[in-house]
């Protein structure tokens, strides 16, 4: 799925300017499925308006310059169906936690352990966002299975860091260890 994709997406649902597709892909409902940012979603707009997928009108804002809404038209409608049926990308899954993981031999177990909990706490924010967006009105069937995906997903990470933090924090430096328990 691509920038392009996305955008036909939420537009599919409701009208919204460049700066609200972008929001809704990063701290938005659509913030799990495809990166995108003002330099991808502006041109995939133009060329999208270009091929008649979807029309934009300028709406004047009193003391701030004017915005640029988007709307998809029925072709615009008919594409992103078309889409959806072609071949699912891999999926990209970037955690810096983990590279942090990966080397936590190489450091005090007090950052370790700091670290560790201070992503159990991230993930735990993330879990009560979801619940929040499972309560929210108006979701279709898809929308409640895609959000069970997710809690299923982030309460199974929270499950495991939270049982095995000890295991990580036993990698921090060994010799670190062994000096803090003579101690």
């Amino acid at each position: 799925m691509n920038v392009r994709t996305l955008c036909l997406s939420i537009l599919y649902e409701r009208e919204a300017t460049g700066y609200e597709i972008r929001r809704m892909s990063v701290e938005g409902e659509c913030s799990y499925f495809v990166e995108a940012s003002y330099g991808s979603i502006y041109p995939a707009l133009a060329k999208l308006e270009d091929d008649g997928l979807v029309t934009s009108r300028v709406e004047p804002q009193e003391g701030k310059p004017a915005k640029k809404v988007y709307s998809i038209t029925e072709a615009g409608r008919a594409a992103f169906v078309d889409a959806l049926h072609e071949p699912l990308e891999e999926e990209v899954f970037r955690s810096p936690f983990l590279l942090f993981a990966r080397f936590a031999h190489l450091l005090p177990p007090e950052l370790v352990e700091a670290r560790a909990k201070e992503q159990l706490e991230r993930i735990r924010e993330d879990i009560r966002q979801i619940k929040q967006a499972a309560e929210a009105d108006g979701r279709t069937e898809g929308d409640a299975w895609v959000v069970d995906y997710g809690l299923a997903i982030m309460e199974l990470a929270e499950t495991h860091l939270r049982t095995h933090m000890d295991e990580l924090v036993a990698l921090a430096r060994p010799e670190q260890i062994k000096k803090n328990a003579a101690e």
